[in-house]
């Protein structure tokens, strides 16, 4: 049973997908976070100008930072009970599995 559900060719384009949307948002995370820290290292004077009050630059771009972390996660996380769990359930049935 797992040994055709592993070699069946739907159950394989399933697993390059949800490798795929890793991939791409992995890649955006770490852009995002990398390009940050390149700013916290290179351009101070940047992320220390103030915008409101004490408020400084730095500070709405680090929460949005965290908060684009947490959307990728809830991307991924939409993602996969919709699309991969379901597929995952249909190609279980389709095989003749639980």
């Amino acid at each position: 049973m797992k040994e055709k559900i592993l070699n069946s060719e739907e159950f394989k384009r399933l697993v390059k997908s949800k490798n795929s949307i890793s991939l791409i948002l992995t890649v955006l995370e770490l852009f995002i976070y990398f390009g940050f820290i390149l700013l916290i290292a290179y351009n101070k004077e940047f992320l220390g100008q103030k915008i409101f009050g004490p408020v400084t630059v730095g500070i709405p771009l680090g929460i949005g930072v965290i908060v684009l972390s947490w959307v990728f996660t809830g991307i991924y996380v939409a993602w996969s009970n919709k699309v991969y769990d379901e597929k995952v359930s249909q190609i279980r049935e389709k095989i003749g599995g639980e």
